[in-house]
């Protein structure tokens, strides 16, 4: 009786002991989307109700659509989120939609396929994003949105929209013109080149700006035009200024890229930019940076593309539980050409 009662023991012990194992081996290996439920007190992001905490220790697998290499800005953006992700052991699956919703699409539906945790991308256009969004959503895949957004009247098919305010760059464009003509009594002739039709970026800066010049009727825009953020399309448009109207006194672009392309066609029409024709631009990147310091662009407005390394924490934020901003902005500086000059020889990008 004594061995029997002790065998039942040692069986008993034994049972308990696999069990245990078991769901200690089921919690360290599961996929984060698969190992619990979504707590109660959903975060005022509004992440998928499906979506729950990541182990902290655990790899994230992140599916990035970006735009495209258009532009210096995009460029360095790109370097950032790339660098990011290494930094932060995020296994980043990156794809190039070359300037095209369509490929963008693309690279969204093959993130929902190939079930990653999060999805994040710049947006080409603010529109025709809902379906798959929704889809995403359905999945149980959150999305963040980085420097553009969409214009969903569903929040919910997003996490977050991180990235500079686009009207307040318009803004600050306008209200630094604004100031160096408020004396003006004559016209003066404001050409604008704008930035990919249809983006969030083009839209909101050409938004701000007119704010900010309405107060003046002196600040006349005589022509304004798709440059594409390119800075070959922004030469080539402004060529077409040039030809179309004798009497350009300010030129407004979008993005340095554009304008440096400006600075070309003006320079080849025999005029000095950034004196024959003032020059505002939206960026701060080196070269545009470079263009301001020697003079021949009077005014940026920066927009950081250095997002990475917050992507990467809002990411691992959101994946763990935390509550997430539905809006980050990032904060943007202002350089006239004494200030670029000064801050050039630390430029980052």
């Amino acid at each position: 009786m004594k061995r029997t009662g002790k065998l039942g023991a040692l069986l008993v012990l034994s049972a308990i002991l696999l069990v245990t194992s078991a769901c200690g081996k089921n919690n360290n290996n599961a996929e984060p989307s698969k190992q619990a439920a979504a707590s109660s007190a959903a975060p005022s992001s509004e992440a998928p109700a499906s979506e729950a905490a990541a182990p902290a220790d655990q790899q994230i697998t992140m599916g990035f659509a970006q735009v495209g290499a258009e532009s210096g800005w995009r460029t360095a953006n790109t370097d950032s989120i790339q660098s990011a992700a290494k930094e932060a052991g995020v296994d980043l699956k990156f794809s190039d939609a070359q300037q095209k919703q369509e490929n963008q699409i693309k690279a969204i539906r093959s993130y929902i396929q190939q079930k990653v945790d999060v999805i994040a991308f710049s947006p080409v256009v603010e529109s025709g994003w809902d379906t798959v969004l929704k889809e995403a959503k359905d999945a149980g895949i959150p999305v963040i949105l980085t420097d553009r957004a969409v214009d969903s009247k569903d929040t919910s098919l997003y996490v977050t929209f991180m990235g500079s305010d686009f009207v307040e760059e318009g803004r600050m464009a306008g209200a630094w013109l604004a100031e160096q003509y408020k004396d003006a009594t004559e016209d003066v002739n404001i050409v604008e080149l704008q930035g990919t039709t249809g983006s969030a970026p083009a839209n909101d800066r050409k938004a701000g700006f007119e704010e900010k010049i309405a107060g003046n009727a002196h600040l006349k825009v005589i022509a304004s035009q798709t440059g594409d953020f390119t800075r070959a399309k922004g030469k080539e448009v402004m060529q077409a200024f040039l030809k179309a109207n004798k009497d350009i006194d300010v030129l407004y672009a979008h993005n340095d890229d554009m304008a440096l392309g400006a600075i070309q066609a003006i320079e080849a029409a025999g005029l000095k930019p950034g004196v024959d024709i003032k020059i505002i631009s939206v960026d701060g990147v080196k070269d545009g940076m470079t263009a301001a310091a020697e003079g021949k662009i009077n005014y940026i407005v920066e927009c950081n593309p250095l997002l990475g390394p917050l992507l990467m924490q809002t990411a691992k934020d959101m994946l763990a539980g935390k509550e997430v901003p539905k809006r980050i902005v990032t904060p943007d500086g202002t350089f006239t050409s004494e200030q670029a000059k000064e801050a050039l020889p630390n430029r980052k990008y």
